[in-house]
């Protein structure tokens, strides 16, 4: 029994040996895999260190999509690389529009009776996503956009996708192909959104204006202080137009030349309306436009594109309307010149500025029988005064606008504000104004106002241009 508990005994121990050799064995085999765990994630961290660093401090050729701090009217830089940038900015603003103490009808320049569609509504006015930078040569820049007038939901260039390409061989030369707005007045020399209302001009300017078009466009400095623009373009309005209906003489040409004499700039972005800048020397400036134009009848938006620029008798009738001057008659084709020239002036917050226009339409080609009216002559201006009354946070502003027709002597004034809520940026404001019109020329559902409108008009805009 002895030796039987003997041998029982030993051959406990040496199991109970064998276990521990085992256990110390996987212990050692763990610690050791422990260990190569930890080395390799250390070494992971230290190579996404290095690498996170290389990025930070990247040179400006190499590949990276770091984040950039935005840049206003460039949005966020979301890539760069030695081959080129790309930038994306959203544009938009919500519009609440009451035309409700508006005339519901109104009598033409031809002694007829129209009816006027007047509003209340509130809409998301319009969405523009822009696409910016560079591509293989810093000089050689791009400028694509997506853009929508929702409260022209079915017309004609409801939705708009478009752009330009450019390169730049100095300061003196800007070449630019593509669509863009023909610089024939001073709210088309590339100063959009920067003005007292929101998205909308006065009647005179909206009245007179050249819009956008494809076509090619050069401008720089001639001397210090003085600079040019000139562009040939394919009609007046390319916007809700097919190519098939564009004439095919490429005779739209539309020039500015702009002195800026006191201290050589007139504020941020092309020269902003009004003085959000605050300038502490008064700046100055005079601009002088001119454009030339053939133009078709079938070669026009129609009365709701959202870009409806058109051209128009003071009453606000298309002068390709058939029987419009003369009973079986109907212009074919026309010859529009338009000269404008504007000054302004900022001090302190404070600005006032101005442009006259004058126009003439001439040279009809008929269709039917003739006529006797052999031109037609229209001339206007529109005054601004502004106010910061807070800097950077409030402006206060009114305006006053009329056209001498034929047909009619339209005229409005109008009362506003813009309120500026982030603290030092200007890319977001509430904007509110009151219009009083009389006998309104132009509109469309893209504007506050509509042709025929004579009362009242309030529209409160939030605008947001990131």
């Amino acid at each position: 029994m002895n030796d039987q508990l003997f041998c029982y005994t030993v051959v406990r121990l040496i199991n109970l040996f064998d276990h521990y050799v085992t256990l110390k064995t996987d212990l050692m085999k763990l610690r050791y895999l422990l260990f190569w765990r930890s080395v390799i994630m250390i070494v992971t961290i230290v190579s996404l260190s290095i690498t996170v660093h290389a990025q930070e401090t990247a040179n400006p050729g190499d590949d990276t999509t770091k984040y950039v701090p935005y840049r206003m009217m460039q949005g966020h830089r979301v890539a760069k690389s030695k081959y080129g940038e790309l930038n994306i900015r959203p544009y938009t603003y919500l519009r609440y529009l009451n035309q409700k103490a508006i005339d519901e009808t109104y009598t033409d320049g031809f002694g007829k009776s129209q009816a006027v569609d007047t509003r209340q509504d509130v809409q998301l006015q319009k969405v523009s996503i822009y696409f910016t930078g560079w591509a293989f040569d810093p000089k050689f820049t791009y400028f694509l956009y997506i853009w929508t007038s929702n409260a022209s939901q079915g017309q004609g260039a409801q939705v708009v996708v478009a752009g330009n390409l450019s390169y730049t061989f100095n300061k003196y030369l800007k070449l630019t192909g593509g669509i863009m707005s023909l610089p024939g007045v001073r709210s088309t020399e590339g100063n959009f959104p920067f003005w007292l209302s929101v998205d909308n001009r006065m009647i005179a300017d909206e009245y007179m204006r050249p819009s956008y078009t494809s076509g090619f466009q050069a401008r720089g400095e001639i001397v210090k202080k003085l600079s040019y623009q000139v562009m040939l373009g394919n009609n007046m309005s390319t916007l809700g137009v097919d190519a098939g209906q564009i004439d095919n003489k490429l005779n739209t040409v539309s020039a500015a030349l702009v002195y800026l004499p006191t201290t050589g700039e007139y504020g941020m972005f092309n020269g902003a309306y009004g003085d959000y800048d605050n300038h502490q020397e008064v700046a100055t400036r005079i601009g002088a436009h001119y454009t030339r134009s053939t133009e078709t009848r079938q070669g026009q938006p129609t009365t709701d594109a959202f870009e409806n620029v058109s051209l128009r008798v003071s009453d606000g009738s298309s002068i390709f309307l058939p029987s419009l001057f003369n009973p079986g008659t109907q212009i074919d084709e026309a010859r529009d010149q338009m000269f404008s020239v504007d000054a302004g002036a900022k001090f302190k917050g404070f600005a006032l500025e101005g442009e006259y226009y004058w126009r003439k339409i001439d040279d009809f080609k008929l269709i039917g029988s003739p006529m006797a009216l052999d031109h037609l002559l229209d001339d206007g201006f529109q005054l601004l005064a502004s106010a910061m009354v807070f800097p950077k946070k409030l402006q206060l502003y009114t305006t006053y606008s009329e056209i001498f027709g034929q047909y009619g002597v339209p005229s409005e004034v109008r009362v506003g504000f813009n309120f500026f809520p982030f603290k030092k940026t200007i890319s977001t404001r509430l904007n509110g104004q009151v219009i009083f019109m009389n006998k309104c020329p132009v509109g469309g559902l893209a504007y506050p106002y509509t042709v025929g409108a004579n009362g009242t008009i309030f529209n409160l805009d939030l605008e947001l241009n990131f």
